[in-house]
């Protein structure tokens, strides 16, 4: 599955499928929490935050490619994430257009 931020992929030619997403909510256990507090504390970038941020787009960029997939996509274009947060957890939603190589 190719994936792409663009609209359009020079020199194919595509037939639009339709609209594919993709959604993860993912936390981290207490003691990670508890050192992500303590690095808000002193400064510094959270890491255990962060890769929490990127294990969520991660699933979620798989769960949209599993949807082209049932669709009969070569390709996934105009790819976008949205994050947001619910209590603690990082919630990511992947969506993007499901395209055919024609």
């Amino acid at each position: 599955m190719q994936l792409y931020t663009t609209d359009f992929i020079t020199g194919k030619n595509i037939e639009t499928i339709g609209m594919v997403t993709g959604g993860a909510v993912t936390t981290k256990h207490v003691g990670q929490d508890f050192i992500a507090g303590v690095r808000k504390l002193v400064g510094g970038e959270v890491t255990e935050y962060s890769r929490m941020q990127d294990e969520a787009q991660a699933q979620a960029t798989l769960a949209m490619m599993e949807d082209a997939k049932r669709m009969g996509a070569d390709a996934i274009i105009a790819i976008r994430y949205s994050i947001g947060s619910i209590e603690g957890s990082s919630k990511m939603l992947a969506f993007g257009t499901a395209v055919k190589f024609v």
